[in-house]
C-alpha cells in the first residue's frame, strides 16, 4: 500500500498529547470537533495549512504524556494521513495502531524532510520517497496484521468485522 501527501514538519522532540489536543477540549470524542483544536497550542496555522492526506513529521518521542486516544482522533479528524517521527512514545504508537492510524518510526527522517516536501510512502516496503529532494528514507515495514488493521480502521473493526 502506497500513500502520498505533503509534509508539515516540527523540528522538536517531546510533542505531547496535550499539545496535540489540549485537555480543555476533551469533552468530545467526535473527530470533527477535536480536529478544530488539533495542534493549536504549538501551531496556530496548522489547520489553515493542513490538507486532507498530509503528513506530520517530527523529531523524537512524539505523543508523549497522557494516554489519550483523543490525540489520534484529533489528527485524523484534521485530515492527517500519518505521522512520521524519529521515535514515538510507546502508548501513542500503540493507540495509533489500535485506531488504524499510521505512525511511521524512522530515525533521522526529521533531519531530511522539510515542510512542503511531497512524500510517497510504501508501507509494505518500508520506504519513504521524498519526491521533492529525490531521497529515499527507510523504516521498518509494518507486519501483515498491522496492515490489516490500517485497511479496516483499527483493532476493534478487525475483531468485530466492521469496515471503515
Amino acid at each position: 500500500m502506497k500513500i502520498k501527501g505533503k509534509a508539515h514538519t516540527y523540528d522538536r522532540s517531546h510533542i505531547n498529547t496535550d499539545e496535540i489536543i489540549p485537555a480543555r477540549y476533551l469533552v468530545s470524542d467526535e473527530e470533527s470537533e477535536l480536529a478544530l483544536h488539533a495542534m493549536e497550542d504549538i501551531d496556530t496555522s496548522f489547520l489553515e495549512r493542513m490538507e486532507k492526506g498530509d503528513f506530520i513529521v517530527a523529531s523524537s518521542d512524539f505523543g508523549c504524556g497522557s494516554s489519550r486516544e483523543h490525540a489520534i482522533w484529533a489528527l485524523r479528524g484534521a485530515g492527517v494521513q500519518a505521522v512520521i517521527a524519529d521515535s514515538f512514545a510507546r502508548i501513542f504508537f500503540r493507540n495509533a495502531i489500535n485506531n488504524g492510524f499510521i505512525a511511521i518510526e524512522s530515525p533521522g527522517a526529521s533531519k531530511v524532510i522539510e515542510t512542503g516536501d511531497e512524500l510517497e510512502i510504501d508501507l509494505e516496503g518500508g520506504m519513504i520517497l521524498d519526491k521533492t529532494k529525490g531521497e529515499n528514507i527507510e523504516f521498518t515495514p509494518f507486519p501483515e496484521f498491522v496492515m490489516e488493521m490500517f485497511s479496516v480502521g483499527g483493532l476493534m473493526n478487525k475483531l468485530f468485522g466492521k469496515r471503515k
